[in-house]
């Protein structure tokens, strides 16, 4: 299985991001999904250094659900201020402490933050310790904002990724 599979996590996000990209459960792109999921990871295989090596999966299944469930709120967040006054457009940078040292982890975080609306991860520092997070709507407590990061994604993701 592990010479068919080499990543399996890979191997589910191709699959599901191949389906949420052409909008169709029909046999011929359910077929092409399944294909993707095998051939990307045995093709690139050898370009990663190490495996992205999950802990608990049914916690990242978690983290899952919450992020989705963050990307509609944010939605609506972006969305009101956007149609609101525009003083309510308050944009600015943040630079979040890390604890995670993956660099799976760090990549699954600076990845959740950038697919939530409103944040966008811009760049991590040379030594991994710290994340620059451009956000539209920073409110006057940016340390709480990057409590709520750490707190909601961050301690998560170091459980998921030892």
């Amino acid at each position: 299985m592990r010479r068919l599979l080499p990543s399996l996590p890979l191997s589910l996000a191709v699959f599901l991001v191949w389906l949420l990209l052409v909008g169709s459960l029909a046999p011929g792109d359910l077929m092409m999904a399944t294909l993707l999921a095998i051939a990307l990871p045995l093709m690139t295989h050898r370009l990663r250094p190490s495996q992205a090596r999950m802990r608990r999966p049914l916690l990242a299944l978690r983290f899952f659900l919450l992020v989705l469930w963050d990307i509609v709120v944010a939605n609506l967040q972006v969305a009101r201020a956007i149609l609101g006054p525009e003083s309510r457009i308050r944009p600015g940078f943040i630079w979040i402490p890390l604890d995670i040292t993956n660099p799976y982890g760090i990549s699954a975080l600076a990845g959740t933050i950038t697919m939530t609306p409103g944040t966008v991860s811009i760049e991590v520092s040379e030594d991994r310790r710290f994340l620059l997070v451009h956000c539209l709507l920073l409110n006057d407590d940016a340390a709480g904002q990057i409590a709520q990061i750490k707190q909601r994604y961050e301690a998560p993701l170091r459980e998921i990724f030892p």
